[in-house]
């Protein structure tokens, strides 16, 4: 048998292969949307790290759909801002509201004023605030509840 019948038969069969559709790819599945509990936003934070404090609470107050603003400053003796800390943007779901905030200890000024401060503000109108917490120490502390009151 000579070899040029075997030529042409796989060329053949190759042209074949080559020009048949290609097969369809399998959709790939919807992203599923999350119909179970959301995620907590401090739980994708993960475990405290050394270098890091946390003051940690709850909210009180806090109406569904408003964006609470919580921030750790230093203040001078005229009450002003002068320094940020730390801070954090939480969205208010109609019931108490869990708060983490971390900030670095080594940045805490020893002998000045820190507080924390909050505001609450639904479709950007302030709406509600928290009156100013004293923190004494750079250390991680839970705050307890904390409530939010109308803004003046």
């Amino acid at each position: 048998m000579s070899v040029r019948p075997l030529v042409l038969l796989s060329l053949a069969g190759l042209l074949a292969a080559c020009g048949s559709p290609p097969p369809k790819p399998v959709p790939a599945a919807p992203a599923q949307q999350q119909t179970s509990k959301p995620v907590n936003p401090y739980e994708e934070l993960g475990p405290l790290p050394a270098y890091q404090r946390e003051l940690s609470g709850t909210l009180q107050g806090v109406p569904k759909g408003a964006e609470v603003e919580l921030a750790l400053l230093v203040i001078d003796e005229r009450g002003r801002p002068q320094q940020l800390l730390a801070s954090s943007t939480i969205n208010g779901t109609g019931q108490v509201l869990p708060f983490h905030l971390r900030f670095n200890p080594d940045v805490f000024p020893v002998g000045s004023r820190v507080e924390l401060r909050g505001r609450a503000s639904q479709s950007g109108q302030l709406i509600l605030h928290l009156p100013s917490r004293s923190i004494t120490e750079p250390t991680t502390q839970a705050l307890g509840q904390l409530q939010f009151f109308t803004a003046p």
